[in-house]
């Protein structure tokens, strides 16, 4: 309805008296929100609105232009491709522009979009290609000589980032074409990069427990990992590709859309196996619909169909506007969701003491399922959604995924209703709850929390810790209520006969959950380090301190600044972890591991002499030979200390490629100065 009447005031504006003046308002106030929105899209990664209501706002710039011309400026939203390339990356032109789509959302208008095609190719016969629309991230890669050189992200359309380490993580993308087809060997082919649901859960689930702002949607959070400046957090993340056309027919022979992605499928790009040729309009209509309901038996989000034609002879009739080709459309499905009411909200409390509302609901079906909660991320949602208890609410599945609540349906809130107030006690300890600046969560900090305890041995059980066999969420609770364990140290005073009184355990699995924690033991420095559940310390940090630190007790002695030396370590995990080892009551259940037995120390086994000893080492600029992790490790265990500023104490700042502005102020300080090979020579062993 909201569409309807803005597209009505637009296109019958003379019926009413309306100034110049006031059309210009409404054009600058358009343009407005729009640029305000592609920030929160492309550049925080943090939309607030949906797609719909976006394309909604860009129909009615679209349409007030249209009808008056002279309001068009040069930064209009309609004027140019897309959004700004985000800093961190180098910039990467791209000679054939990464254009953006229109978007339809109805039979008729799919039905306009094939009328203007006709009437340009007028009695020429002409078929379409539709392919599913994965929700992800639009990407380039470029092949020379077979071997992937370069990969970037669509940026405007006209300059994206250079992401090629970030992308060579996803594994379906092919580091040298299978083909030995000399007009596939320079190509430049175009593809989408997405995050399965079930890795977008487990992504959102971890960020959840460590108390960062999860991700609004499977596209929000692959965008965010190829903006990722580590590759190795990339590869973490397990994202995947359907390479969808090709930038530029390599000649003649290429004319068929359709039948270039068989040969692409043949040279190791993964296709999307339902893409369809079909022979007219109604048949992608057929096909349109046939894929509304089913799309959720895919392992992918895919938020309509791409409908392009397939002759690339016929494209280029066809042509394209500054900003989009007039050959294809995306019909995009409308967003899946339900009306329901709040009954309560409560208050979780994860791992690290982040206490999270949680909308409970009345009943509803959605998607299939039946949704009884809905995620309502951290107070400030609350505030911004001014959601309350006995509210009418949309929800909808976040990237079809997680329900979260969308909207306040204002005129069925009731007369007495209250806005939700934000705990300032633990809803499970009562102990005060803090917040810190910067931070969106609230926590609680007491380590002796019933639900954090629970929580924190689950962790410490979890496979990629202590990997536990047979201690799961349920024995966890039921040790806990039972007063066995306060902590993750008390496991390993556990006997046989007190596990054999607890619920659905007998004499068989009593013995086998004993003989697991004693095998858990055995597992190496890094591992147990990573279990201790320290924040921000996730499994790759835990083995960045192991190399460094030989000892649980000289990692507990080591300052701030010794930490974040450390490449790949900042400022807040050194902080956090700082912090863990001055609490009295992490110290007390280390003491229990120790006596347990756990290795909380490694032999070092250094070879050769550390030629690097106590120098303090800057790192500007792309290397060749080594990513800036490698880089640093090879510094810290040859005795080196690794500083993410210059500073007069810097012994050397080692330049490679496009140096930043720390370049500068070495130079200004009189700091020594090496390239790559420099910097190699001084690593030599001997």
């Amino acid at each position: 309805m909201h569409f309807v009447l803005c597209t009505c005031w637009v296109s019958s504006y003379n019926s009413f008296i309306v100034s110049k003046k006031d059309l210009q308002k409404k054009a600058e106030e358009l343009r407005r929100q729009i640029n305000y929105h592609d920030y929160r899209y492309y550049v925080l990664n943090d939309p607030v609105i949906s797609d719909v209501e976006y394309d909604t706002l860009m129909r009615e710039l679209k349409e007030l232009e249209k009808n008056q011309p002279e309001l068009i400026t040069p930064d209009s939203p309609t004027q140019r491709v897309g959004g700004q390339p985000t800093e961190g990356f180098p910039p990467v032109e791209h000679k054939v522009p990464m254009l953006s789509l229109d978007n339809t959302y109805s039979h008729d208008e799919l039905r306009d979009f094939d009328g203007r095609v006709k009437k340009t190719l007028e009695k020429v016969s002409y078929r379409y290609v539709a392919e599913p629309k994965v929700d992800g991230v639009a990407v380039s890669l470029k092949y020379e000589n077979g071997i992937f050189v370069l990969g970037s992200t669509r940026g405007n359309g006209v300059v994206g980032d250079d992401i090629t380490a970030n992308l060579k993580t996803i594994n379906s993308i092919p580091l040298h074409i299978l083909t030995d087809d000399k007009d596939l060997l320079n190509i430049e082919v175009r593809g989408e990069v997405y995050i399965s649901r079930a890795g977008f859960q487990r992504l959102n689930a971890e960020r959840e427990e460590e108390g960062q702002n999860l991700f609004a949607n499977p596209r929000n959070a692959a965008a965010g990992s190829l903006k990722q400046l580590n590759p190795r957090i990339v590869a973490k993340r397990r994202l995947n590709i359907f390479v969808h056309s090709i930038a530029k027919p390599p000649s003649e022979r290429f004319g068929s859309h359709y039948d270039t992605l068989q040969i692409l499928k043949e040279a190791g790009f993964r296709i999307n196996p339902h893409n369809r040729l079909l022979e007219n309009v109604e048949e992608v209509l057929r096909f349109c619909d046939d894929w509304e309901p089913n799309r959720d038996g895919l392992d992918y989000e895919v938020d309509g169909i791409v409908v392009k034609i397939d002759s690339f002879e016929y494209r280029e009739v066809l042509g394209e506007t500054t900003s989009v080709p007039r050959w294809a459309i995306a019909y995009k499905y409308p967003a899946r969701q339900a009306t329901t009411v709040v009954d309560e909200i409560k208050w979780s409390v994860g791992r690290t003491g982040v206490v999270t509302p949680i909308a409970i609901l009345k009943p509803v079906s959605l998607s299939g399922s039946t949704i009884g909660r809905a995620t309502l991320h951290n107070a400030d949602e609350i505030k911004r959604l001014d959601v309350r208890e006995g509210d009418t609410v949309i929800i909808e599945k976040g990237g079809e995924v997680i329900p979260k609540v969308v909207k306040v349906v204002a005129e069925k809130r009731p007369r007495k209703s209250k806005p939700a107030r934000t705990p300032a006690k633990c809803p499970i300890c009562s102990s005060p709850l803090a917040r810190y600046e910067g931070e969106a969560a609230i926590r609680c900090e007491n380590v002796s929390c019933p639900m954090q305890v629970r929580r924190r041995i689950e962790y410490f059980a979890c496979r990629s810790a202590m990997d536990i066999t047979g201690l799961g969420t349920v024995v966890v609770d039921q040790l806990v209520s039972a007063g066995l364990v306060k902590d993750y140290g008390d496991l390993y005073s556990l006997k046989a006969e007190q596990i054999e009184s607890l619920e659905r355990m007998g004499k068989k699995s009593a013995p086998n959950l004993i003989s697991a924690i004693s095998d858990s033991k055995e597992r190496p420095f890094d591992r147990v380090l990573f279990a201790l559940g320290i924040r921000q310390v996730g499994f790759h940090a835990a083995r960045l301190l192991a190399s460094r630190f030989s000892s649980i007790a000289e990692l507990a002695r080591s300052t701030a600044e010794e930490i974040s030396s450390i490449g790949g370590i900042g400022p807040i995990i050194a902080e956090s972890v700082v912090k863990f080892f001055q609490d009295e009551a992490n110290l007390k259940v280390i003491g229990k591991l120790r006596r347990a037995g756990l290795k909380l120390s490694q032999k070092r086994k250094r070879k050769g002499r550390l030629p690097l000893k106590n120098k303090t080492f800057v790192l500007t600029g792309a290397l060749s030979r080594y990513t800036r992790e490698q880089a640093g490790d090879l510094i810290v265990s040859l005795g080196g200390k690794l500083s993410a500023s210059v500073s007069r104490k810097t012994d050397y700042c080692v330049a490679g490629e496009n140096p930043g502005s720390k370049l500068d102020k070495a130079k200004a300080l009189g700091v020594k100065i090496v390239d790559e090979e420099e910097f190699k020579r001084l690593t030599k062993k001997s």
